[in-house]
Parts: C-alpha cells; sequence; structure tokens
C-alpha cells in the first residue's frame, strides 16, 4: 500500500520523509558513481553535484594553428559522463537540475557502454547513450529539436516544461513495458520501450559540452 501511495505521488514531489523506501543515491557523496571523460565533477558541502570542464579543456588549443572544423567540432562537443556503479532495472529515480542557458544536458539509463563513443576524443555520435540505452534530454535554449524531458531520439516533450535559468525537477519511470518522464510533475514523454535495447543498466549523468555547466542535487531512487 505505501509503494501505491508513493507511485501516486511521484509525479508531483518526491518527499524526502520516505527515506526509508527511497536510496538517495548521493548519500555518500561520489562514491558509487564513476567519471567518464575529462570533465570536473564535484559534491559541494550542500549536497549539490556540479559539472564543468574548466580551464584543462581549453588549455588543449593553446599554441595550435590551423585547427580544422572537424577538430574543432571533436574538441567542443567530447562529452563527460558521471555514471553509478550499480545498475538498475525497474525504478522511479528523481532528482534536480540546473543548467547553463543555452546549455545542454541529459540523463542516460540502461546504457550497457557508459557513453564510451560520447567521451572518446572524436565522439561518435551513432552510438552515444540515445542509442544505446535511453537518454532523457535537457535543453536550455541549446537547439530546440529535442525539448527537455524528450526520449531523445523516440518520444518529443512539449515545449516550455521546464523553468530556464532556475531549478527543475525531472521524474522518471522506468518499466519493462515503458518510459515516462515528468517535469515539474507533468508527464512530458512517454514510449514503450525498443524492444532491441537492454532493460537494465546504469544511470548517468551528462555534462554535454565545452560550453555547458551543470548541477544536480536530490537524486533518488525507488526500485522495485
Amino acid at each position: 500500500m505505501k509503494r501505491a501511495i508513493l507511485a501516486l505521488a511521484f509525479a508531483a514531489v518526491v518527499p524526502m520523509a520516505v527515506a526509508a523506501d527511497w536510496n538517495d543515491l548521493l548519500r555518500n557523496g561520489l562514491d558509487g558513481w564513476t567519471v567518464l571523460g575529462d570533465g570536473h565533477w564535484r559534491i559541494r558541502s550542500d549536497g549539490v553535484v556540479t559539472a564543468s570542464f574548466g580551464i584543462d579543456r581549453q588549455q588543449e588549443l593553446q599554441g595550435t594553428t590551423g585547427i580544422d572544423r572537424e577538430a574543432f567540432v571533436a574538441w567542443s562537443t567530447r562529452q563527460s559522463w558521471l555514471y553509478t556503479e550499480r545498475e538498475f532495472e525497474e525504478f522511479d529515480l528523481h532528482l534536480e537540475y540546473w543548467v547553463n542557458t543555452p546549455g545542454n544536458s541529459g540523463i542516460s539509463i540502461r546504457d550497457p557502454s557508459q557513453a564510451a563513443c560520447g567521451i572518446a576524443e572524436r565522439p561518435d555520435f551513432n552510438c552515444t547513450p540515445s542509442k544505446q540505452g535511453y537518454e532523457i534530454q535537457i535543453d536550455s535554449e541549446y537547439s530546440g529539436k529535442w525539448s527537455t524531458g524528450s526520449i531523445y531520439g523516440l518520444a518529443r516533450a512539449p515545449e516550455g516544461l521546464d523553468k530556464v535559468g532556475e531549478w527543475n525537477r525531472l521524474n522518471i519511470q522506468s518499466r519493462a513495458d515503458a518510459i515516462r518522464v515528468y517535469i515539474n510533475g507533468v508527464l512530458a514523454a512517454e514510449h514503450a520501450g525498443d524492444p532491441e535495447r537492454p532493460l537494465k543498466g546504469p544511470i548517468g549523468l551528462q555534462l554535454h559540452d565545452i560550453h555547458s555547466f551543470v548541477m544536480f542535487r536530490n537524486i533518488w531512487i525507488l526500485e522495485y
């Protein structure tokens, strides 16, 4: 009964009082998480995870002459991800995020590759997490092709569910027969899932490119 009540309340706000049922994925800081790529992932004293590339990535181009467009795009779009060491199958996930504007990020689920193609020196966008598993899009006036809350490549979310320049709530329901995404308590997208893709995998947080800065907090999961 308690789980049924929690499921009904899921689309609104995850109550912090149910910690016995919901697992805080940041309870031990970044223990249990793995940084992939050369992004700077930190957790502050207030429990907020921050991610940026910082000066290191920018210094890569210092002294470089005659860089062509392809090399520049590869440099500027090489990603970094923060992945859970554990895998999850059927669950409800709650988190809050903030991203700069224009900025881009995303949440990966069921991705066995752990974003290997995205963190490569020359990213291959044919095999990034949205192709291997599923990526829930976070887009703050970045491109507009897939609005925040979209299941990238599979189900588009309506525009305007997120609040630009503010903290937003993102909830994901992962079930064997469906994936549903809520932004600030509103159903944004749902999809039955691709039968060729895994039903289980880690959870990943994305730092999309050299220009993006993103923060996450209150990352809670309820497994079924």
